[in-house]
């Protein structure tokens, strides 16, 4: 691996389960002048092991690498002159269990969780029966069990955008960039190939969206269950939240 020169990059792993804002808090550091970010780089390596079926399979395996040894390699690479922040969005139930999880040591580990009711009612509108091992809540839980680390929850996010931020980046040490509240419209090259398939509202977006009251009636009665399961692994790290 080559040696890091300059100053000491800030490599933030975000954890998070789909359909959470994740996606839009990648743009706000995207924002960020000293940043750079990476899109879901286990995503690959996780449809090459699972026979699952996710929209634009097969484009996404031949789009990255898929050994996960290379993926975490790669998350370490030196970042580009006058870039000090490398920040990499990850979907946890990428996280199988052939990576070694020592090799997450040297990233600096945070978590990006939703109420459960509110994540399966966004989900269910792309993949209409999901498992729980498509949510990767308890990877999430796994993750934050080793490594610690800051937690945010979404809908604190949406509620106050810059409060937020602001608690974020401190407890990341990185200070608040004014820049992360709000993004140019449109796709990026940093996008990954699926990006067709589930980022029409952030490349129609261009900051965080209103905050709306969770409305039961969003949750199609046949994923009561699987809410059910998600919640203990959601309380797990709701209770260490930070408060902006």
């Amino acid at each position: 691996m080559q040696a890091e020169t300059g100053p000491k990059a800030t490599r933030i792993a975000m954890w998070s389960g789909p359909r959470t804002v994740s996606t839009a808090l990648m743009r706000s550091f995207e924002n960020r002048a000293d940043t750079v970010v990476v899109d879901e780089p286990l995503y690959g390596f996780y449809l090459r092991k699972r026979a699952v079926d996710h929209p634009g399979r097969e484009e996404i395996i031949a789009s990255m690498a898929t050994d996960w040894r290379e993926v975490l390699s790669r998350l370490h690479r030196p970042l580009p002159p006058g870039k000090s922040v490398y920040y990499q969005k990850h979907m946890t139930h990428h996280l199988l269990p052939d990576v070694d999880r020592a090799a997450l040591a040297g990233l600096t580990h945070a978590y990006l969780i939703r109420d459960p009711r509110r994540l399966l009612a966004s989900y269910a509108r792309v993949r209409a029966r999901p498992l729980l091992a498509d949510l990767g809540l308890a990877q999430q839980a796994e993750i934050f069990a080793a490594f610690g680390g800051p937690v945010i929850d979404a809908a604190d996010i949406l509620r106050d955008p810059r409060a937020a931020l602001e608690a974020l980046c401190d407890a990341l040490g990185i200070g608040f960039d004014r820049a992360m509240l709000s993004w140019p419209a449109g796709p990026r090259p940093t996008d990954g190939v699926w990006a067709p398939y589930w980022y029409d509202s952030v490349w129609r977006s261009t900051g965080f969206g209103p905050y709306r009251e969770p409305a039961g009636a969003d949750l199609p009665a046949e994923l009561e269950p699987l809410a059910a399961q998600c919640q203990p692994y959601y309380a797990e790290l709701a209770a260490h939240r930070l408060r902006p």
